[in-house]
């Protein structure tokens, strides 16, 4: 799919254009048959046709008009394929696990991560994703530097694999881009999930202070130093210092505990 960004492309478009890159992707995100694929922004098809051989069942997700046409006509008898004419920001997502297999457009990239790792009930699976350069250095960070993407990060596995130059696209854009790649961790249910988005919102609104203050205001012990060690914290340690797998483990082993009450999740992540 097109990314954004550059001047000497009035249009904005920009198309994946190796088919190294192509390979790697799906080679990073194994599907097949059984599975449930996305790709989020067909284009001219460079993943879609490699994604026809694969075995899976694909949906291509592509909103502009005269691209389906040509896609469908270059794809037409391809088995298990349904090209479908929508925006990427507002299609439906399955209710059905499934992956993601795309070249995301620079300006929506925050837009589709959020479509694909905020809801606590979202069915994705793993994902192989080009996204822009500096795009993927934040999202893949080791310590979160916001709750969002600490949310995103204690419940998916998100890794940077490899710098893709911006000459892998026709036309060129101005920076390089990136392939990422997101899989799903463990984690325990909605009570984990509630417990561990009360840590991280009340520890990232004060992310200088230490752990004992910013998650002891959640914490319902009159001393949280023990819960903190035992998850592998350091209590005098800064929220913003914390890596994805300690709050994973924190609100893992608060979950457990059955005299506590979580408060419900925010709407924007019930949904």
């Amino acid at each position: 799919m097109p990314s954004k960004g550059s001047r000497r492309n009035p249009s904005g478009v920009h198309f994946l254009a190796d088919r190294r890159i192509v390979d790697g992707l799906i080679e990073s995100c194994p599907v097949g048959d059984g599975d449930l694929v996305l790709e989020l922004g067909a284009g001219q098809g460079a993943i879609t046709v490699p994604l026809t051989r694969t075995g899976a069942e694909v949906i291509a997700v592509e909103r502009d008009p005269e691209f389906v046409r040509r896609l469908r006509a270059r794809t037409d008898g391809a088995a298990r394929l349904r090209v479908v004419t929508a925006d990427i920001r507002t299609f439906p997502l399955p209710a059905q696990r499934f992956s993601v297999i795309a070249s995301i457009p620079y300006a929506i990239s925050t837009t589709v991560l959020r479509r694909l790792l905020t809801p606590h009930r979202t069915a994705l699976d793993r994902a192989a994703l080009v996204v822009e350069w500096g795009f993927a250095k934040r999202v893949s960070a080791a310590v979160p530097r916001t709750a969002e993407l600490a949310w995103w990060a204690a419940r998916f596995t998100i890794r940077l694999r490899n710098r893709v130059p911006a000459r892998c696209f026709s036309p060129a854009p101005r920076v390089d881009s990136a392939h990422l790649v997101v899989e799903r961790a463990a984690t325990g249910g909605r009570r984990f999930d509630r417990a561990l988005w009360t840590l991280l919102d009340a520890s990232y609104r004060a992310p200088s202070a230490p752990l004992r203050q910013s998650a002891g205001r959640v914490l319902p012990y009159r001393n949280p130093h023990r819960v903190l060690r035992a998850a592998g914290l350091d209590p005098d340690a800064r929220a913003d210092t914390v890596r994805p797998g300690g709050w994973a483990d924190l609100a893992r082993r608060l979950a457990v505990d059955d005299t506590i009450a979580w408060p419900p999740l925010p709407k924007a992540i019930r949904e």
